[in-house]
């Protein structure tokens, strides 16, 4: 016979692990070499492209592809963005905040099928938040490049960062309203 396990015993189990860099680990002109890389499937570019409604030829129609000059499927841009970025994520961001926005973003090279991405970031500003005393606010250059080194696309990304010590949500700690809610300043 299983044991049933209710909430309130995975509540007093669960412990809490601190993921990824805090505000103090972002010093101006610190690079972040982000892990591994993600080769992007025939299968990944269709899913992506379909479950987006996009519907250019390019991203799921070999010959017309190549009709138009590519050697072969192009990879939706969006797909490339979200995989570059979502390869950073474990570097800034996993340790907690509220991201901000992106800026700047530019498509440089077509990736084709087939093709892996790695990526890496540096930190070019980083300032205490005024409105959020837990946090700071930084700012990353993020560049995507395939396996021959071409740079594909670049970006710069903002994020609440988490400061060292700060509790990660208000909650946790019983305590009420106090950064809870709001947005940066």
């Amino acid at each position: 016979m299983s044991e049933i396990i209710t909430a309130e015993d995975l509540r007093r189990r669960a412990v809490l692990v601190r993921k990824g860099h805090q505000f103090e680990d972002m010093t101006e002109g610190r690079v972040f070499d982000h892990h591994w890389g993600r080769t992007l499937t025939d299968g990944d570019n269709a899913a992506f492209t379909t479950q987006t409604l996009s519907f250019c030829p390019l991203y799921f129609n070999e010959p017309y592809a190549q009709s138009m000059g590519h050697p072969r499927t192009q990879v939706n841009p969006l797909l490339v963005f979200n995989t570059v970025f979502g390869l950073s994520v474990e570097d800034l961001s996993e340790g907690g905040g509220p991201f901000l926005g992106v800026d700047e973003c530019e498509f440089l090279h077509p990736v084709y099928v087939g093709d892996t991405l790695t990526a890496r970031s540096q930190v070019i500003s980083a300032r205490e938040s005024k409105g959020q005393p837990g946090f700071g606010i930084v700012t990353w250059h993020t560049e995507g490049l395939n396996q021959e080194g071409y740079k594909v696309i670049e970006f710069n990304r903002t994020n609440l960062v988490r400061k060292r010590g700060a509790l990660p949500h208000a909650a946790d700690a019983g305590a009420t309203g106090a950064g809870a809610t709001g947005g940066a300043s």
